[in-house]
């Protein structure tokens, strides 16, 4: 389940929209912690959510800017997340000689801990419907595409009235595809530091064959401790951790950051992303592999720079496979087709209905119908898919902060607003090492990509390549840019609109070159499609809450959602799979494929084999409905107590961006006891499992 910044920016923009779901069933549903289904809860296990519990939870749970979940488990600062989540922190923080991703890390004291670059922590502190404000300026007359900007306009000026009101970084989430909007206020952390990470092969042990699946053998973990005033934090609110962990049957939840479902998507939709936008993926990220592979085979240090990357394309390469697989299913397309159908015939059998929401369907098939026309395109030059380099992302933001910044508020990029400045510079300004070499490999395999998919003869790709091959063409780019040096980027910046025009850095030409075009086609995107689906989706939302009321979960919108579950195993294939994994289990797993790669022990594990408790729980599955963005969440028991840590789904899962189906549907958690033992045992982290554990505010 791992995410990175740039295939964020790549991967989550194909699946953007927030849709909807018809009611749930059985544990399905990540709930916003407004529209929790505490009868059903109550009714179903016996335990009543009260207002107290929920708000505990709600400000225990933290999210990662960079794409992942976390939670606070002590009222000293730490917080509890994968070691996959802050992988890329810690290549950051390495050096060829102190490669924490090989050695592990733990900070005896506090002056150990080592600050991470440009992290940014959120913790959601309320949430307002703000629908009626957003709609405001919606008139009955307006074009999809132009009810699309109004709202856009509305938002900005919510956004920034909050910030400047509250201090809190401020958000409008899109639920129900626009049949609802709320307000999510952050306190923002920005000085976050390095406590402890295991080695990564312990982290990710059985690698790419064994990820999605189970039994699985991992300790992905790590922990971090936020700072405010160059002091740790105390947070009132945190998670208790469990010595005796979770039991098969046991109730529990996980409270996390989902990324993105499109669970009720209409058949037409999923058949295009099936038929065009998904292959698009694939066809990328198979590209993206091959390169890594290639760079990594240099060396050492070629491969302490490109495995995290390698990691992220590997573990997408497999879900957009999965949800490929899924959607190639008759049996999945033809469940979505009768509900679909179901849905239809009910808004046809009343005439208002039928008058209000009767053409959802038609238009967004209409959308999705003329999209692939230009897809490709998107995917290069809005997308970025053709300029994958650290240094044009610097260029992009640069390029458009200098035009973004003239525009008033409500009139910019979204992104681009006063409200999200400090996040966007944050980025823009990290001090995190760049490698040239790693850049000009992977600028020159996204400029072949570019021509691949758009053609030599496009015009934008021959001015780009400017007659060049694309090795050439990326050396150059790289070799001439100035953008490594973080001064030069704020001088570029504090210089506006004539800095950007009259700059001759290759780097910026590119981006200046390509951003009308980028920019046509975002905004045919956002008026053809992402307006449509807006306008047509809420109908549709509006339909079903004829039906249902609130029964209804909007789908993951990376914002902070609750899933309910029970730890259970599952029927693979017609053999049992037990739900729980063992420390035990580990040593045999390495044993039985001799150690080899991926199944290799780091040497500490194998120096400290006697001293751990073989039958300690390692690994665990349960019923929560959980996707990409969980990574890192806390699982709990009812009674608000950390029992496990959210790190992958098994392969099952993999078609979850569309539908839930509980009987073989599993989250996979680290367990709290097997996480104790090897702090303990194997690192000999006693002060960190103690602060773990004594729930005591500590001045050391």
């Amino acid at each position: 389940m791992k995410l990175r910044t740039f295939l964020a920016a790549l991967l989550l923009a194909l699946f953007s929209i927030s849709t909807f779901h018809i009611p749930a069933l059985a544990d399905e549903g990540m709930w916003t912690f407004n529209n929790v289904p505490r009868a059903e809860i109550e009714k179903k296990y016996g335990f009543k959510i009260t207002d107290e519990w929920l708000n505990n939870v709600r400000l225990a749970s933290v999210r990662f800017n960079n794409g992942g979940s976390g939670s606070f488990v002590s009222p000293n600062g730490l917080v509890l997340t994968n070691y996959h989540i802050v992988e890329d922190l810690v290549t950051e923080v390495s050096t060829p000689e102190k490669d924490y991703a090989k050695q592990g890390f733990v900070a005896k004291t506090r002056a150990d801990e080592i600050k991470v670059p440009s992290l940014e922590l959120n913790v959601l502190m309320s949430i307002e419907d703000v629908t009626a404000k957003v709609n405001a300026g919606v008139k009955a007359d307006m074009t999809d595409a132009q009810a699309f900007a109004a709202r856009r306009t509305a938002t900005a000026a919510i956004e920034a009235e909050s910030t400047k009101t509250t201090g809190l970084r401020s958000d409008v989430v899109t639920l129900y595809q626009g049949g609802q909007y709320n307000l999510y206020r952050y306190k923002k952390y920005t000085d976050v530091r390095l406590v402890f990470v295991p080695e990564f092969q312990a982290a990710f042990f059985g690698g790419d064959p064994d990820n999605f699946n189970f039994p699985r053998y991992n300790i992905d973990m790590a922990l971090v401790r936020v700072y405010e005033n160059d002091q740790p934090v105390h947070p009132e609110h945190y998670f208790k951790w469990s010595t005796a962990g979770p039991k098969e049957g046991d109730l529990v939840f996980v409270t996390g950051n989902p990324g993105s479902t499109s669970r009720l998507n209409t058949v037409a939709h999923l058949e295009e992303l099936r038929d065009t936008s998904i292959p698009i993926v694939v066809r990328m990220l198979e590209r993206m592999e091959a390169m890594l592979k290639q760079y990594m085979a240099k060396g050492a240090e070629q491969t302490r720079q490109a495995q995290n990357e390698l990691n992220s394309v590997q573990n997408s390469l497999k879900v957009y496979r999965g949800r490929l697989a899924g959607l190639k299913d008759p049996q999945l397309l033809a469940r979505k087709s009768k509900e679909e159908a179901a849905l239809r015939k009910s808004v046809a059998a009343d005439p208002e209905r039928l008058k209000t929401y009767g053409g959802a369907w038609d238009a967004i098939a209409a959308a999705h119908k003329a999209y692939p026309s230009y897809v490709r395109e998107r995917r290069i030059f809005d997308q970025a898919a053709g300029f994958n380099s650290t240094y044009f992302t610097f260029a992009r933001s640069l390029v458009r902060l200098a035009t973004e910044s003239e525009k008033p508020n409500a009139e910019r990029l979204p992104e681009y607003t006063d409200a999200r400045r400090a996040s966007l510079e944050l980025a823009l300004y990290s001090p995190a090492p760049i490698h040239d070499d790693f850049e000009k490999l992977k600028l020159a395999d996204s400029l072949a990509f570019m021509v691949e998919l758009v053609g030599a003869d496009h015009p934008l790709a021959k001015q780009i390549l400017d007659g060049k091959s694309p090795q050439e063409r990326a050396n150059e780019i790289i070799t001439g840019t100035k953008l490594k040096d973080v001064a030069y980027r704020k001088e570029l910046a504090a210089g506006g609109r004539k800095a950007i025009e009259e700059s001759t850095d290759p780097m910026i030409v590119i981006a200046r070159t390509i951003d009308a075009k980028a920019r046509e086609l975002r905004k045919r995107y956002e008026s053809e499609v992402l307006g449509v689906e807006r306008a047509n989706y809420a109908k549709i939302a509006r339909a079903l809450f004829d039906i249902e009321g609130t029964k209804l979960y909007p789908d993951a919108t990376f914002t902070l959602r609750l899933s309910y579950g029970t730890v259970k195993g599952y029927t693979e294939n017609g053999k049992k799979v037990a739900p729980f994994t063992t420390i035990g289990g580990l040593y045999a797993r390495a044993d039985q494929f001799k150690h080899q790669f991926p199944y290799v022990l780091p040497q500490r594990w194998m120096d400290k084999k006697a001293a751990v408790d073989k039958n300690t729980p390692f690994n665990f599955v349960s019923t929560n409905d959980i996707i990409g963005g969980n990574s890192g969440s806390p699982t709990i028991n009812q009674h608000g107590e950390l029992v496990g840590l959210i790190f992958d789904g098994n392969i099952q899962s993999l078609v979850g961006d569309y539908i839930y189906d509980e009987s073989i549907n599993r989250a996979i958690s680290v367990d709290s006891r097997g996480m104790l033992e090897i702090l303990k045992k194997v690192f000999d982290a006693n002060q960190i499992a103690s602060e773990l554990t004594s729930n005591h505010v500590s001045v050391r």
